[in-house]
């Protein structure tokens, strides 16, 4: 069989992707697997991690169901995985309030699922030797981080505090040849746009303005991903890619 040239294939490489069970993470997760890599799959249902496997290629593929918001299963996830060659963190929720309606309860609540479970399941990895010199790391942040909008302040701010703490990391893991990068995308048609109070003919109207005339579809940010873990970017590292349809706006 001829060879065929593929800088992007992930074949050989084992992948943790967190936030798997729909949306971005679950498009990650599935176009991870038809690349060829071996991927672990994480979320807090562990029904609809199952819907996710179904839709991957291979029998290698693993379901480790967290919740990254509590300390116990940080501790159980860091410990299951095998070695990994690249990890996706994807994991997150939306949480629109107003500034002055916030509560402590609101902040903890969306840093503790944006940021707090990112950051923590990260050092935990770090601290059990779990992840291989030369891998990737991802971490799924947003355009809201430089596109403010109403009642949006908390979400924001977790996503930028990610892009910021990724930048450190990438710092510290570089003499081990281990990369760091951001991607921040703008409107995604995910349940997430959707949980907020706009009806899906107000969405569709608003994506007209943006130029390529469309938001993004989850395996937009999915191909991203690839290439960010494959050996195509080998010398990308301390990055925050956009990828907006050429929009300046949510």
């Amino acid at each position: 069989m001829e060879y065929t040239f593929n800088p992007f294939s992930l074949v050989g490489k084992t992948i943790l992707v967190t936030g798997a069970s729909s949306g971005i993470g679950q498009s990650i997760a599935v176009t991870v697997s038809k690349m060829g890599g071996k991927v672990i799959i994480s979320g807090r249902s562990k029904e609809k991690l199952q819907h996710t496997l179904s839709m991957m290629q291979g029998d290698e593929n693993l379901i480790i169901s967290a919740d990254l918001s509590q300390q116990n299963d940080i501790d159980t996830l860091s410990t299951e995985v095998p070695q990994l060659d690249g990890i996706v963190h994807c994991a997150g929720i939306g949480h629109r309030m107003p500034a002055k309606m916030i509560t402590e309860k609101d902040v903890d609540m969306v840093m503790k699922a944006n940021f707090y479970g990112a950051v923590l399941l990260q050092a935990a990895l770090l601290r059990q030797k779990k992840i291989n010199k030369n891998s990737s790391i991802v971490f799924i942040a947003s355009k809201s981080v430089d596109y403010p909008s109403m009642g949006n302040s908390i979400y924001s701010a977790s996503k930028g505090a990610l892009i910021a703490y990724s930048k450190c990391l990438a710092l510290e893991l570089a003499p081990r040849g281990i990369r760091v990068n951001c991607i921040s995308p703008a409107m995604v048609w995910t349940d997430l746009i959707l949980q907020n109070e706009i009806t899906i003919e107000q969405l569709k109207e608003s994506e007209k303005n943006y130029p390529l005339k469309r938001y993004g579809k989850p395996e937009d940010v999915a191909n991203l991903a690839v290439y960010l873990l494959s050996d195509a970017s080998s010398w990308m590292t301390n990055s925050c890619i956009d990828i907006t349809g050429g929009g300046n706006k949510l």
